[in-house]
């Protein structure tokens, strides 16, 4: 356009100076002339400054356009309401070992105050009598604190989430997507939360559905290289769009938001995947195969490697996610794939509660008994790996054309534990404890040497709602159930409770949007929690009986919750 404007001025001007020899040479004194050529030069220069301003800004719109920013905007109210959270802290030990190894002096004269064994006594009468009276034999629970059980209830609970959307167009077929988020508690931004269960543990895969602070996390960012020399063939790599795939949409009121099944998988990570279009070959509309590979650990990076103790490894995803039919009405979607080396944990960062320091650092605890309202932060990182795991689905939803959605998922999780086990236990399953003397070998520490197990586990989970249309909005009603060893990889849903989907019970959601406008909606929800098994939303430990934890006759080293439920209001812009 600049161009454009410029030959159309020299043009302008050549005419002016090519008639000018002859104005001048038929009136050499006419200074009226003069100053009239003069005049409409003084003219032309201006339109030009003009047209100059009017190109550059629509160049610089253009230059702009190249990203687009989308977006949605939401703050929640929540009511918050947990009945019997029960906290029975116990470990397995091998009491035969401890007593053969007290038997032949490994530990010190247990007559002497001064000895390792000696101060172990006197700090556990307890732990005393029963061994020397010969109560003490095999693998047993060594109870660590006495139990306690309440109701909690927090009355009021405020939140806000902002998510950006960036979209670029690379060129014909190569698109850049990306997402920031950002999601904080009202008054709140210390970014991290007291280790009182796996929902508080801030990791790479859900730090953008666990409320950080007022800051921006790049939750997605990846590109798709579609129609890969004309073929149907797509690559797309980054930070991967796997959070609130299908049916878990529905409930957040949006479009299908990732590509895995979000009754399997609600977990950011970062890898790539390759799919193919059949439905041009097989004439099935909206048929897709996709290969996924991923890694959710990097296992020496970060982990003090140099220094030659490291002993986790990377754990790398793969598998394959089949939308085998997806017509506007009926979508049917089929999901495999497996985690190999999971270890016992994740790179994260905690604040870690005095309860635990009390048990397991007494020397700390002494100084922070003066300072009972602080707790310490510390970047926390898995001891070792405990074994793999594999994922299977298949879900199926129907949408009328009248708007009524219904959908049905099955889930199947299978856990193969290596008999490894760190401070929380291994796959599925507990840690046995031994009794080793410290460095200088002045103290007992209890070490966790084994697993309790290390069979393999099946685990399953239903998942069924529906949402139809009702007075100014839309009503919805949805239930899923998971078994005692149901694990799948749905951590970064940002259900305050924790992942409905993970529950090892029952959960009940009912909701009902109110669409104030085409962009804008409020929704009113309940939900509530029937805990049947411990360890929702975590492979690491052996899950127990909540009723069992309740009467005592099992333990956990974090608090257990019976039953919850989670009454919320929230309104929600896009923009």
């Amino acid at each position: 356009m600049r161009t454009l404007v410029a030959i159309v001025v020299a043009q302008a001007l050549g005419l002016t100076a090519m008639a000018s020899p002859a104005v001048y040479a038929a009136e050499q004194t006419d200074n009226a002339k003069i100053t009239e050529l003069k005049q409409q030069l003084a003219e032309i220069t201006q339109e030009l400054e003009s047209l100059n301003s009017r190109v550059n800004k629509t160049e610089r719109h253009a230059a702009l356009d190249r990203i687009t920013f989308t977006g949605d905007f939401r703050v929640r109210a929540h009511s918050l309401h947990y009945q019997d959270v029960t906290w029975n802290p116990a470990i397995l030990v091998n009491f035969s070992d401890f007593g053969a190894r007290a038997m032949a002096g490994e530990y010190g004269n247990p007559a002497d105050a001064n000895s390792p064994l000696g101060k172990m006594m006197a700090a556990n009468p307890a732990l005393a009598s029963a061994f020397q009276s010969g109560q003490l034999n095999g693998v047993m629970p060594y109870v660590l604190a006495a139990q306690t059980r309440q109701d909690i209830d927090n009355d009021i609970y405020y939140n806000t989430r902002l998510r950006l959307n960036l979209k670029a167009q690379v060129w014909d077929n190569v698109d850049f997507a990306g997402r920031l988020s950002m999601y904080k508690n009202w008054g709140d931004s210390t970014g991290v939360q007291v280790f009182d269960s796996w929902r508080s543990f801030t990791m790479d895969g859900t730090d953008s559905a666990n409320t950080s602070g007022d800051w921006l996390r790049v939750e997605r960012a990846y590109f798709d290289w579609r129609n890969i020399g004309g073929s149907e063939f797509y690559l797309s790599i980054g930070r991967r769009p796997s959070t609130y795939g299908p049916p878990s949409h529905y409930r957040e009121n949006e479009l299908r938001g990732g590509t895995p099944s979000g009754h399997l998988v609600n977990f950011n990570f970062d890898g790539m995947t390759i799919g193919y279009k059949l439905g041009e070959l097989t004439g099935v509309e909206g048929q897709v195969v996709r290969f996924c590979y991923g890694q959710g650990f990097e296992s020496q990076w970060g982990n003090g490697e140099l220094f030659g103790d490291t002993i986790t490894k990377d754990t790398h995803l793969g598998g394959f996610n089949i939308d085998a039919i997806n017509d506007g009405n009926h979508f049917l979607q089929f999901t495999l794939f497996a985690a190999k080396d999971i270890n016992d944990g994740f790179k994260g960062t905690m604040a870690f509660p005095n309860q635990l320091a009390s048990i397991f650092a007494p020397t700390m605890y002494q100084d922070l008994q003066k300072f009972d309202n602080f707790n310490f932060v510390t970047r926390v990182q898995p001891s070792g790996v405990i074994g793999d795991m594999y994922l299977g689905g298949v879900g199926y939803s129907y949408e009328t054309d009248d708007e009524m959605k219904f959908f049905a998922s099955f889930g199947w999780t299978r856990t193969v534990g290596n008999g490894y086990a760190g401070m929380f236990g291994g796959l599925l399953s507990d840690a046995v404890f031994t009794a080793e003397l410290n460095s200088d070998g002045s103290e007992i520490i209890m070490s966790p040497s084994t697993a309790d197990s290390n069979e393999n586990h099946d685990g399953y989970g239903v998942y069924v709602g529906m949402q139809i249309p009702a007075p100014y909005g839309k009503f919805g009603l949805e239930y899923n159930y998971g078994s005692k060893y149901w694990t799948p990889f749905t951590q970064a849903q940002d259900d305050p409770i924790g992942s409905k989907l993970a529950t090892r019970g029952h959960v009940i959601e009912g909701y009902y949007i109110f669409d104030v406008n085409p962009h804008m909606f409020i929704k009113l929800a309940g939900l509530y929690y029937d805990y049947e098994y411990t360890g929702s939303g975590t492979p690491v430990g052996a899950p127990q009986k909540v009723s069992d934890v309740l009467k005592g006759t099992a333990y956990s080293l974090l608090p257990v919750i019976d039953t919850a439920f989670d009454v919320n209001a929230s309104l929600t812009v896009n923009f």
